[in-house]
């Protein structure tokens, strides 16, 4: 009776899958046929699948969750993509990195991941021509702003058409199971920082060593018995590493923001963000002056921070984010009159805000 209750369930599935692989290529056909109707437009369009995304989490019924559907229709979106064209991506290297995951949910496994070796690098990519997106590191919930990344953004003709949100779990691994013996542990600068407490407390004899990426502290943990490295769980399996303890971060919502970069800023999508950058005037009150069209329009600020200018004169300029696309009514008259107040104004770009 179980059997002939188990074999039913089965045929059911088989059934079901039969008919998600005749919707999956009709899906596929179709975007071929808006691929030729856009008659060489990229094919990447990150306020389209944003809109996909957000419809799909809204309505889905369960019992799946939320992020699993958004990764489903993410890398069903990839392969589509792929058909037409392939999309290359330049981040933060070596392969096994966190921003290599920002990558993989942002764009999905068909693309085209290009490691460079810093983030200089994944600028000149994209401005070469070398790339079409570049996937960069920004601000950590825990460490704060990553300063190269601001400073770059000003200068560089790209625009942030995407944001990518990526929760970081530090995994510690070796090449043998245990803590015993471990006498260095490496780690990128600011993975070590989002630990100090756990090594502190488990690993409080073990040296910290600061090395430019968590892949290369697990290439480097892989030659040497007695190290240990920080990094993720795609790090331990690409270089051959054992897991010796799992989210050893101190805090357990320790997120990153991920910037997508690319030569335009992404359409209106409906729920969106604005980058900008603001000089301000020396004088008192100035800050508060500038940015008070957007507290008069209602548009919340969600980031505000402050970069010394490279002028050198001890002079600052002010990143903010805000809610709201560019083309927006009330934000683009918010901007117009922002820009009457500052010493100067640069939009960064407008992009869909991630889920």
């Amino acid at each position: 009776m179980m059997d002939d209750a188990l074999q039913a369930l089965r045929a059911r599935i088989d059934a079901i899958d039969d008919t998600l692989l005749k919707l999956l290529s009709e899906r596929a056909a179709i975007a071929q046929e808006v691929g030729r109707t856009k008659k060489g437009e990229k094919i990447y369009r990150p306020e389209r699948e944003a809109q996909i995304v957000r419809r799909l989490r809204e309505t889905n019924p369960g019992p799946l969750s939320g992020d699993t559907v958004e990764r489903l229709i993410r890398e069903i979106m990839s392969a589509c993509r792929a058909l037409e064209e392939t999309t290359r991506v330049a981040y933060l290297g070596p392969a096994g990195t966190f921003s290599q995951q920002a990558v993989t949910k942002q764009f999905g496994q068909d693309v085209e991941p290009l490691a460079e070796a810093d983030i200089d690098a994944c600028f000149q990519a994209v401005e070469a021509g070398r790339a079409d997106f570049a996937v960069v590191p920004v601000e950590n919930s825990i460490e704060g702003a990553v300063g190269r990344t601001l400073d770059l953004v000003v200068g560089s003709s790209l625009r942030i058409c995407g944001e990518v949100m990526l929760p970081i779990h530090q995994t510690l691994m070796r090449k043998t199971p245990g803590r015993e013996g471990i006498v260095r542990v490496y780690g990128h600068a600011q993975s070590l920082a989002q630990c100090q407490q756990w090594l502190a407390k488990h690993l409080p004899r073990a040296e910290r060593v600061a090395v430019v990426s968590n892949a290369d502290g697990a290439r480097r943990a892989a030659q040497e018995p007695d190290a240990a490295t920080l990094g993720s769980d795609a790090a331990a399996a690409l270089y051959g590493l054992t897991v010796v303890e799992a989210h050893v971060e101190d805090e357990a919502h320790n997120t990153t923001r991920f910037l997508v970069l690319g030569k335009a800023d992404a359409q209106p999508s409906g729920r969106d963000k604005t980058s900008l950058v603001v000089g301000a005037k020396n004088q008192p009150g100035a800050v508060v002056k500038l940015l008070q069209p957007l507290a008069d329009a209602g548009i919340s600020m969600s980031r505000l921070e402050s970069r010394p200018a490279r002028s050198g004169s001890w002079e600052y300029i002010f990143f903010v984010v805000c809610e709201g696309h560019r083309r927006d009514a009330a934000l683009s008259a918010a901007l117009t009159e922002i820009e009457s107040r500052a010493a100067f104004l640069k939009i960064l770009g407008s992009y869909p805000a991630a889920s």
